[in-house]
């Protein structure tokens, strides 16, 4: 009984602690919120990158399983997507995406982002363009393993995308990488629960019309 509590303990720990500050926290950081001893994470995670990946892999079938809610109960396309959207900012799930699994293609030119936080974004030089795209887990082996679950996730946001764009309620060059970004973006990590609430609906408002289609 208390090996399962102190499991559930971890685990909601990490999901606290990697949502607050990304990937990147240490497991000293997860322990201490968790309250238990390192070497009790460490039991159970042998290594970091088996802890991330559980929490990843949790979330994106939270995601999942949100985005097929949205299409199931939402007859109208643009509903089913800013529903699904809004669920998934509300639930703080888009903070936790396998790490580096958006990318922006701009050749050579990157910022100094840390690599841990999610999504990874590179910057081009003024002048320049760049494409947000989903990077597949050949080129990331390190970084996405479970790639049957992120699969699904993106197959039934796609199934989202695509219903609202062929309706016109969608701007036509959105991708699902675009959405994923919103969600990923549009919950940020601030201490007070009722500031986090507010900014995030705030944000999330700004790019659901950031996302529409305009009459031509």
């Amino acid at each position: 009984m208390d090996a399962q509590r102190n499991l559930e303990h971890v685990l909601r720990a990490a999901r606290e602690v990697f949502g607050e500050l990304g990937y990147g926290a240490p497991m000293e950081d997860v322990a201490r919120r968790a309250r238990v001893g390192v070497g009790t994470v460490y039991r159970r995670f042998p290594s970091k990158d088996v802890l991330v990946r559980r929490i990843a892999e949790e979330e994106t079938a939270r995601l999942t399983d949100q985005a097929r809610t949205a299409l199931g109960q939402e007859e109208e396309p643009w509903s089913a997507l800013s529903r699904f959207l809004r669920t998934s900012v509300e639930s703080g799930a888009g903070r936790l995406l396998p790490p580096r699994m958006l990318r922006v293609e701009v050749g050579t030119a990157l910022t100094g982002q840390d690599p841990a936080r999610v999504p990874q974004q590179r910057q081009a030089e003024p002048g320049t363009g760049g494409e947000l795209r989903l990077v597949e887990p050949r080129e990331a082996p390190d970084a996405e393993q479970d790639s049957a679950g992120t699969g699904a996730l993106l197959d039934v946001v796609g199934r989202l995308v695509e219903r609202a764009r062929e309706a016109g309620e969608l701007r036509s060059d959105v991708t699902v990488a675009d959405v994923l970004l919103v969600i990923a973006t549009a919950a940020p990590a601030l201490p007070d629960t009722a500031q986090q609430a507010a900014a995030s609906e705030r944000l999330l408002e700004i790019l659901l019309e950031g996302l529409r289609s305009r009459p031509a």
